[in-house]
């Protein structure tokens, strides 16, 4: 474990510990103030701004999450935490101890953070990407070599790797990348894990990798069989539709596994578990919200068609576009039309990211986009 003041880890769990008795996931947002664009949405406004799935819980979720009722007098650590970590296991074709079991991904991306960033540990990230881990670790005195996306809004590998020096602990990929919403080619994304492993930790984010089409071909999880330096996290918020429920978990060798456990901060609650157990094994549900997401992004292809907006292609539950004027002001626009989107995502400030929502929600996304750009206010 690595040397912390008590001073220090005092005030890092303080921070943390906030965090959580308000229920807001540990990210490095959160030990500072809720983002606005992500607040709860007021009375009327439709809110695309969270990358939430607005189709969950499953009806099985919710029939587990209510029969969990009367085990919710109990700790999860010997019950669903073990059961979920078990079927995980079993699933991706590793021992159990591969496994980690946690208060989201967002609580993943915190502890590593910790773990890897802590006296000057050194990073390097895709910019823009997601900033959970890599802000986290900067709070920690980490420092991040950030590496604008190529002209296509990728990870652009190959300078990622020519910024690799002997003090790089760690180097994060979001794949499928958020805010853009694009994906890294596999067998290159492969190459590029493998080499860089045999440097430093590789952290691969794959909260979206399930909405994919054929998630199987992208994801990184037989190089953690394999034994190689690689870490990847996924979570229950996105196709599951378990946001509010706060479960994530990582995959990665025991070791490393062991390494970040202890800068565990929480624990997941006993409902979110069963929850998250049921979800998992319900595969109609997951190919539902497959589709659901799938039909979404046309129905913003064909609005951003229609408005002309250049838009990225989307392999997630959002789209990523060009709105021709600062982001502030296309926000407060939408706002006026009672749609609420992404943030600001420097350096594209005049990029807008929007959530897919209920088939419904999107047909007045599209209205609301044609009356802006048609009145011009």
């Amino acid at each position: 474990m690595v040397n912390l003041s008590r001073r220090k880890w005092l005030q890092l769990a303080g921070m943390s510990a906030s965090g959580l008795a308000a229920g807001i996931p540990l990210t490095p947002e959160s030990l500072s103030a809720t983002r606005a664009a992500d607040a709860p949405s007021e009375a009327g406004m439709i809110r695309l701004s969270s990358n939430e799935n607005p189709y969950g819980p499953s009806q099985q979720a919710r029939t587990a999450m209510q029969n969990a009722f009367e085990e919710a007098c109990r700790y999860p650590y010997a019950g669903a935490t073990k059961d979920l970590t078990r079927i995980i296991a079993e699933k991706e074709g590793v021992s159990e101890d591969h496994v980690f079991v946690a208060s989201g991904s967002g609580e993943i991306l915190a502890m590593t953070g910790m773990a890897y960033g802590l006296s000057g540990g050194e990073m390097v990230a895709a910019d823009p990407t997601y900033q959970g881990l890599v802000r986290y670790a900067e709070k920690v005195g980490a420092y991040i070599h950030r590496v604008p996306l190529n002209d296509n809004m990728v990870h652009d590998l190959g300078s990622m790797e020519s910024r690799i020096t002997p003090a790089v602990r760690l180097v994060f990929v979001c794949n499928p990348n958020n805010p853009t919403a694009t994906i890294c080619e596999p067998a290159a994304l492969k190459d590029f894990c493998i080499d860089t492993a045999k440097k430093s930790l590789v952290f691969l984010d794959e909260a979206y990798i399930e909405l994919l089409a054929n998630p199987q071909e992208h994801t990184m999880v037989d190089l953690v069989r394999q034994g190689h330096n690689v870490i990847l996290s996924r979570t229950f918020s996105k196709i599951h539709g378990l946001a509010g429920m706060r479960i994530g978990y990582a995959i990665a060798r025991p070791d490393i596994i062991k390494r970040i456990s202890n800068f565990k901060m929480g624990m997941p609650n006993v409902l979110g578990l069963r929850a998250a157990i049921a979800s998992y094994q319900d595969e109609s549900f997951q190919a539902f919200s497959r589709e659901k997401m799938a039909a979404g992004r046309q129905l913003v292809y064909k609005a951003l068609d229609q408005v002309e907006y250049k838009y990225t292609p989307s392999y997630t539950s959002f789209v990523f576009f060009h709105t021709g004027m600062p982001i502030q002001d296309f926000q407060s626009k939408m706002k006026e039309r009672s749609i609420l989107i992404g943030r600001p995502f420097p350096p594209f400030l005049d990029w807008a990211r929007v959530s897919i929502g209920k088939e419904e929600e999107m047909h007045l996304f599209a209205d609301a986009l044609q009356d802006l750009v048609s009145t011009g206010s």
